[in-house]
């Protein structure tokens, strides 16, 4: 299993500007942000890329764990270990919230697979989830992707977008043959915890620039169904 643990700078930004939940603006210092990489055939088969990171005051800084899979053996490890990820984030760092973008697809696969492998724990017990898409549904009354949210937060990606089908490809070949993901090229893995990895950094910064780009009037809302029509942003 590949691990990779970063520390990211973070850039300035103002917490008023942050998203307001319950009346409170600094939720996101007590909550992870977390995206999965999966693949699921009629049912959860495997997480692919487990990818999740906190806000370290301190240090205003991201620190982002990601853990690759690299066979069908390491299926039970990843999951353990994202359950110890998880358990010392709340216990160790007061973590109450977990940050997502449709964040009931990631939570169904994990859970349905601790489940199957007879490990005890559920996310949603410990962590309230805030989901980013269903908070701009609530407030621009449109469903929108993060590709094209990311393009509203003028958030500009290192790494070029990857599809859920050829991610799902990749890790349907990791699971049927235990050599596949050693005879990947590295630039192939690297891209893909890239891809991963911006997700996780992409769900802070809408986070905490919330109120600088959402703005619920009923013209943005008129533009804002105009644009759902498109599937990408220049």
């Amino acid at each position: 299993m590949i691990i990779k643990e970063q520390t990211i700078p973070v850039k300035d930004f103002n917490i008023e500007n942050a998203l307001s939940i319950e009346g409170h603006n600094d939720l996101f210092k007590e909550a992870i942000f977390f995206d999965l990489e999966h693949y699921v055939y009629k049912k959860p088969v495997c997480v692919g890329v487990f990818g999740s990171g906190y806000y370290d005051e301190k240090e205003n800084t991201l620190k982002i764990t990601q853990y690759m899979i690299e066979n069908k053996f390491e299926l039970k490890k990843i999951l353990e270990w994202s359950k110890t990820y998880f358990l010392d984030l709340i216990k160790k760092k007061n973590k109450k919230y977990i940050i997502t973008f449709s964040g009931n697809n990631d939570f169904t696969v994990i859970n349905y697979l601790y489940n199957k492998y007879n490990i005890n724990f559920k996310i949603e017990d410990y962590l309230k989830d805030v989901d980013l898409q269903k908070e701009y549904e609530k407030a621009m009354n449109t469903s929108i992707g993060l590709k094209n949210l990311e393009c509203k937060f003028d958030i500009k990606r290192e790494s070029e977008v990857i599809s859920g089908s050829n991610l799902a490809k990749t890790f349907s070949k990791i699971m049927k043959d235990t050599e596949y993901f050693n005879r990947m090229p590295e630039e192939k893995k690297e891209k893909i915890l890239l891809y991963n990895m911006q997700d996780v950094v992409s769900l802070f910064y809408i986070y905490v620039n919330w109120n600088k780009y959402i703005i619920p009037n009923e013209k943005n809302l008129n533009d804002e169904k105009k644009d759902s029509l498109n599937e990408n942003c220049n």
